[in-house]
């Protein structure tokens, strides 16, 4: 009997200290007191962020806590702010369900449009106030002057209140890409051959793709600068993929490379219509500040980088030492 009421004493002390645990207060250190968790954060990193910022005393607590509760899986990324002391409970609480005070978006390097506007829908605390609209529609809403809405947002991690609509996101990335779209182009090398910012922006964007190896960025511009100056055909495979859009199944056959389309560039001359992509900083300055080579081909090595080679003797060497 003694030991029956040892262990019911024993169970109701865990569950009034638990209960005391989960609904202590904490006052933050600074009010109003705002956090970004990012996506993929474990529970264990988020408690020890908390812990450096003064929020909680003890990270290994919390994190028991939030294990005992079932939570620890369930972290939301986004930015959060607390208006005032919260308990532990309520914390936990704020940070599984997601109720964010900024949504976070990041728009990937090398997505297309058709990713991007995924993405958006499937994100969970804005308003999807663009999924019946076209195409032409949202350039319209965000007063974009181009009619082709490819290549025009520029990839990078953007914050907006929470709730708010998908087109304020667009709209921001798009003049994010406007700046630097424009401050690049006022940094161009004087020999460059490129037109327009548009045009750096189409050359960027098959940069981007192209590139495996940031350090290639460079030269692959380079090849393909040189071969528009000297009227040779681009023979760029991923504006071949563009091209037949959602038809392509993972697999580029030899009928896909003669069959053409504005934006097959083994059959038609010179820089594709459109972007491909949404090409980032890197893309766009390799593609204003090209390499000064001699090449006019490039290969996969199958590591992630390239070998490249000034005449079609060599690509051939190269070709079959790294692709067959």
């Amino acid at each position: 009997m003694n030991k029956l009421l040892i262990i019911i004493i024993f169970i109701f002390s865990v569950c009034g200290g638990s209960v005391w645990y989960a609904y202590s207060p904490l006052t933050p250190p600074t009010l109003p007191f705002e956090f970004s968790l990012n996506q993929g954060s474990s529970l264990t990193t988020v408690a020890r962020q908390f812990e450096q910022a003064g929020l909680l005393e003890n990270s290994r607590l919390f994190v028991i806590f939030a294990r005992v509760m079932g939570r620890a899986g369930k972290i939301k990324a986004g930015v959060y702010q607390l208006d005032g002391a919260v308990s532990k409970m309520e914390l936990l609480d704020m940070i599984t369900l997601g109720n964010v005070s900024k949504s976070q978006v990041t728009i990937i390097e090398g997505w297309n449009f058709r990713q991007l506007r995924g993405a958006l829908n499937a994100s969970p605390n804005i308003r999807h106030d663009t999924q019946n609209l076209s195409n032409s529609e949202i350039l319209q809403r965000i007063g974009a002057a181009e009619v082709h809405p490819e290549g025009l947002f520029f990839p990078e991690t953007y914050f907006v209140a929470a709730g708010s609509s998908d087109i304020e996101l667009l709209r921001m990335a798009y003049r994010m890409m406007q700046k630097r779209l424009n401050e690049a182009w006022l940094a161009k090398s004087a020999d460059s051959m490129l037109a327009t910012p548009y045009q750096a922006l189409i050359l960027a964007s098959i940069v981007e793709k192209e590139t495996g190896t940031p350090g290639d960025r460079p030269m692959i511009a380079g090849v393909f600068v040189n071969r528009l100056r000297i009227h040779m055909l681009l023979q760029t495979d991923p504006t071949v993929i563009y091209g037949l859009g959602e038809a392509f199944d993972g697999n580029l056959r030899k009928r896909d490379l003669i069959s053409d389309t504005p934006y097959n560039t083994y059959t038609r001359a010179g820089l594709p219509p459109t972007p491909i992509a949404m090409p980032g900083m890197a893309a766009l300055n390799a593609a204003l500040h090209p390499a000064r080579t001699d090449a006019l081909y490039f290969v996969a090595r199958g590591d992630g980088s390239s070998k490249f080679s000034s005449n079609l003797n060599a690509h051939n060497r190269a070709v079959n030492q790294y692709q067959k």
